[in-house]
């Protein structure tokens, strides 16, 4: 990698759609300016700024994607599903293995030297505040995903422990992680909270810091472009700006759009099951169109407003409104067994952790292929939107401030999230409530708030947190594809966020309507599996690109 000197003239700015570095940096002796081969008009006053070829070819790519889902529901169903499970089955040993790499990279960079890089510059300041940025990583990462199996996954994993080992004709039926705990309800407590933290906790973080952490160093630091395919510069150097480069970000848009449509539409299913709880409205696609139309309208107005005042905004309000209802549930829930069961869920998890995480000759293979082999692979799927929304949002912070930030106070949030719900679910149901047990999954959360004072309000409040997590995921969606079809370019005009911001819902309402959802959710699923190679090579970037530079005290 042919870099200038550190005290080298930056003659980069804003202007070419990334901010310069600020202080000491090591930037990459490239000619490639950032949107050089854009396609730039005015057409009836609306100004664009693409690139042409990946926002082509990603627009014919999706365009035939749900043309055929909507043409052949069934089989494109069927062909995906049956992906899917090739995945789970056959590659789950890659998937897991990699995750854990990932786990130890984050782990590696915070207590070695490299950890005192700073994103951006040696001189570097942060663009937001503690609390704001905190607020954009919890609602982008996984926020809904609390709210949405925050009480359904302990509850799943707490049963099947519980029902212990099942076989037949020598093989295990059951889908108990590891060993199960038959007829032991206290381990069966430990390890099903154990396995639900797992899937929420550093793992996940980790899958999300190496895309952030290795876009963020390769734009920033060395002025590429803020897209997926500037990874790939220390393996394909200048080639990046070819077709490599193109299929590479033209994969990350696809991940991110259908990722996101598909995640657009459950949470409406979710929010949808929440009201007729409440309020006794009707269930059906007439409802779901509704909402998500109302989903994607108010997050084309943040948009509109932008990333400071937009997201940021929502975002806040998000924390603040999932604080309350998690203060709520401790304080009306079990609240000792809360307190107590955080500590004691925190170590069963780190206990648990070496097993759960292991690769090879297992035996729970329900539990490891159909629960957390999904789960990598739907992160990592996630990754490009999450990954490049973190970048974008986390200039200014040290490599050691980002990645605990990223890693470390987002796993605890969700190991006390996972607590306060989980437990208060499984305690119900331990007295003799079954109604969360029996319930759908968009419910359950719904049945385990009616069970406590002032239901009503919390379910309202609960339903909100739904409708304004996946505004924040679309708004940060928007921005981050656009950016990618925009070349890197994180100032292009505003009326392409809006136009991939409405496509999201689009694609959700014609796919949730026409039976093509099952189909959208296998896909971005199964696009974990490229995308795992993608964080690999991640790995080896960021290792590459934080040596070359400058290291603060």
């Amino acid at each position: 990698m042919d870099n200038k000197p550190d005290n080298a003239p930056d003659t980069r700015s804003e202007s070419v759609g990334v901010p310069a570095p600020e202080g000491p940096a090591n930037l990459i002796d490239t000619d490639y300016r950032i949107g050089q081969d854009n396609y730039q008009a005015a057409p009836m006053g609306v100004n664009i700024d693409i690139h042409g070829a990946v926002f082509a070819f990603s627009s014919l790519v999706i365009l035939a994607f749900v043309v055929l889902s909507l043409a052949l529901p069934e089989q494109t169903t069927n062909w995906f599903g049956a992906t899917q499970e090739w995945i789970n089955e056959e590659m789950s040993w890659f998937l897991i293995g990699a995750a854990n790499i990932f786990v130890i990279l984050c782990l590696v960079l915070i207590f070695s030297p490299l950890g005192r890089v700073r994103i951006g510059g040696a001189k570097a300041a942060p663009d937001f505040s503690y609390v704001s940025w905190f607020a954009m990583l919890f609602a982008a990462g996984m926020g809904v995903g609390l709210m949405f199996y925050g009480v359904s996954e302990p509850l799943s994993h707490y049963g099947t422990a519980l029902g212990g080992i099942s076989t037949e004709d020598g093989a295990r039926t059951d889908w108990a992680p590891l060993g199960g705990a038959e007829g032991d309800q206290g381990a069966a407590m430990s390890l099903g909270m154990a396995a639900t933290i797992f899937h929420w906790g550093l793992h996940p973080w980790a899958i999300y810091a190496i895309v952030a952490l290795s876009l963020a160093i390769f734009s920033y630091n060395k002025g590429l472009p803020l897209t997926v395919r500037s990874m790939f510069y220390p393996l394909l150097g200048e080639r990046i700006w070819g077709w490599p480069g193109h299929v590479i970000d033209i994969m990350a848009v696809f991940a991110t759009l259908f990722g996101l449509a598909t995640s657009l539409g459950i949470g409406a299913q979710q929010a949808s099951a929440g009201l007729s709880h409440l309020f006794g409205l009707p269930e059906g696609n007439t409802t779901l169109v509704l909402l998500i139309t109302a989903i994607t309208a108010v997050a084309v107005v943040s948009i509109v407003a932008g990333v400071d005042k937009g997201v940021k905004r929502l975002s806040q309000i998000n924390l603040v409104l999932a604080f309350l209802l998690l203060m709520f549930v401790v304080f009306v829930g079990p609240t000792l067994l809360i307190a107590t069961g955080f500590v004691k869920n925190l170590g069963s998890y780190l206990t648990e952790l070496p097993f759960l995480s292991n690769p090879f000759g297992r035996e729970d293979a329900n539990f490891s292929q159909g629960w957390t082999t999904f789960y990598w692979a739907w992160w990592i799927s996630w990754s490009p939107f999450v990954g490049m929304f973190i970048a974008r949002v986390s200039r200014g912070r040290s490599v050691r401030e980002f990645l605990i930030a990223v890693l470390l106070v987002p796993s605890t949030v969700s190991v006390f999230w996972m607590t306060a719900f989980g437990t208060t679910a499984i305690n119900q149901l331990q007295n003799g409530f079954e109604g969360a047990k029996d319930s759908d999954l968009p419910v359950q959360l719904f049945e385990v708030l009616g069970q406590m004072p002032m239901a009503e309000i919390t379910s309202a409040i609960g339903i909100f947190l739904v409708i304004i997590f996946f505004v924040t995921s679309s708004d940060s969606g928007s921005l981050v594809i656009d950016t990618i079809t925009a070349g890197g370019k994180i100032d292009a005009p505003k009326p392409q966020r809006v136009f991939w911001g409405v496509i999201e819902g689009a694609i959700a309402i014609a796919l949730l309507v026409g039976g093509g959802l099952a189909a959208l959710q296998s896909a971005a699923v199964a696009a974990g599996l490229p995308f795992t190679v993608v964080l690999l090579v991640g790995c080896y970037a960021i290792v590459k690109g934080l040596m070359s530079e400058p290291r603060g005290k």
